[in-house]
């Protein structure tokens, strides 16, 4: 099995190292992350269901999909290659918004990461990868607004920060 690393960086996004994935993660140390957000022509966004055996988040629902970048690659290149591989498709990205975040886990680990934010145009379903989704659902804002106050236990951390935060194009 191939070591899976994450770039470590400072709040100001500045490469500081490299660390296993699952190392950083029990460190809670902050790295570089990504999150992409795709809609459609309707306005209606593109959300994935995390695959049950993700080592953390598995069943919850999220933005269309999200990952780290590896060493060499820019975090919009990674977003390519993940939205390639756990969704079956590729459009064309801009950046929209970037945050830090931490959240621990019950499981131990930590998410603290220095998130980029993407946002993406695409009109047709995506051919899912079922080792990194288990389902998907394209769900208006307002409608996405009501389940994330009225069920938010369904969704990632990550998510509802971005959320939270999001400002509508």
């Amino acid at each position: 099995m191939i070591q899976e690393m994450v770039i470590l960086v400072n709040e100001h996004d500045k490469e500081i190292g490299l660390m296993e994935k699952q190392e950083a993660h029990i460190k809670g140390l902050l790295h570089r992350a990504f999150s992409v957000m795709v809609f459609n022509g309707k306005g209606e966004m593109l959300l994935q269901q995390r695959a049950l055996s993700k080592y953390h988040s598995g069943g919850l629902w999220t933005n269309t999909c999200c990952s780290h970048p590896r060493q060499g690659e820019t975090t919009e290149q990674a977003a390519h290659r993940r939205l390639q591989e756990e969704m079956g498709f590729d459009c064309e990205l801009k950046l929209h918004q970037t945050f830090i975040y931490k959240a621990p886990f019950e499981n131990g680990l930590t998410e603290h990461e220095l998130d980029h934010v993407f946002v993406g145009i695409y009109n047709q379903n995506p051919h899912i990868n079922l080792d990194e989704v288990n389902d998907f659902h394209w769900i208006s804002l307002p409608d996405l607004d009501l389940q994330l106050r009225d069920e938010p236990e369904k969704f990632t951390v990550w998510f509802k920060m971005i959320m939270e935060n999001y400002v509508r194009l």
